[in-house]
């Protein structure tokens, strides 16, 4: 133990049982010398392996060990690299309220949970400190989920108890960037045909109408597609019905001659009064 209200102590670790969070079980006697010295509340630690020199921070849950014995969580014992019995020193420090952590899961399932940033938030509370580098423990619905502290700030160990922290997610270690689609050749090759295809039906066709002749019957033009032919004949029929139907007969004549009219009537009292036509009704000549 060392002065100055600093407590500093080399402890033989073993596994406490307790796996939610980061608390540790210290021996009676730390914590009559810890109220001596009038620590600050909470009670925060400093481990350190001595053979790695490796470092975390955590939190204290009861003082009830065994003197010379230190127990943590398992996770934390692996986090630190040590083995059952090994030694490790522990030593209370302040630490500043956390403003800023990123962390990497190691598997995309807890990226999957329906609000990991929730979950977060409620196991987090069993922890005192994170420290930069840490791999965590996090237990929820029975699942064990390994999470890496890639950054913290204001500094490489903060302190999370009652604190509004911002939190970033790097990418899971076992995270895969999606496959691009690989063309084969088929494919293109059927891309090929629909745009030359389209291209064709796109293409400008002309006299693809319906013709008419001079006395308003339809003629029937032959086109590429059939579908026209029966259109065609469709009018055609529907202008013969709408022919018959008027008052005023349709004649395929053109009269150029007034005695033409005489002729007529001529022809119309011979027949009780039906109008025929008559070939060769009009006078002759001579060129003489």
């Amino acid at each position: 133990m060392s002065m100055h209200n600093s407590f500093q102590q080399t402890y033989r670790c073993s596994k406490s049982g307790h796996e939610i969070g980061d608390k540790i079980l210290l021996p009676s006697s730390a914590l009559s010398c810890l109220i001596t010295m009038m620590v600050d509340y909470p009670m925060l630690f400093q481990l350190q392996n001595p053979s790695t020199g490796q470092i975390s921070h955590c939190g204290v849950l009861e003082f009830t060990s065994q003197e010379g014995f230190v127990l943590m969580p398992d996770w934390m014992m692996r986090n630190m690299k040590l083995l059952e019995g090994e030694t490790v020193v522990v030593k209370n420090v302040s630490v500043r309220k956390g403003t800023y952590m990123k962390l990497q899961p190691h598997s995309t399932d807890f990226i999957n949970l329906t609000n990991p940033k929730s979950v977060l938030e409620t196991t987090l509370r069993s922890f005192s400190c994170l420290t930069t580098g840490d791999t965590v423990m996090i237990l929820y619905n029975n699942h064990k989920y390994q999470i890496d502290v890639v950054e913290t700030k204001p500094s490489s160990a903060i302190c999370v108890i009652e604190t509004d922290c911002e939190v970033d997610f790097a990418p899971p270690l076992d995270y895969k960037e999606p496959e691009k689609p690989v063309k084969r050749e088929d494919d293109d090759e059927e891309e090929d045909v629909k745009k030359k295809k389209g291209l064709e039906e796109n293409k400008f066709k002309a006299f693809t109408g319906i013709a008419r002749r001079l006395d308003g019957s339809c003629s029937i033009i032959k086109n590429e597609s059939d579908d026209q032919i029966v259109e065609a004949n469709n009018v055609m029929n529907k202008s013969s019905t709408d022919q018959s139907n008027l008052k005023v007969p349709m004649s395929r004549k053109l009269v150029f001659n007034s005695n033409v009219v005489a002729g007529k009537e001529e022809a119309k009292s011979a027949n009780n009064g039906e109008e025929k036509f008559q070939a060769f009704t009009g006078r002759s000549y001579k060129l003489n």
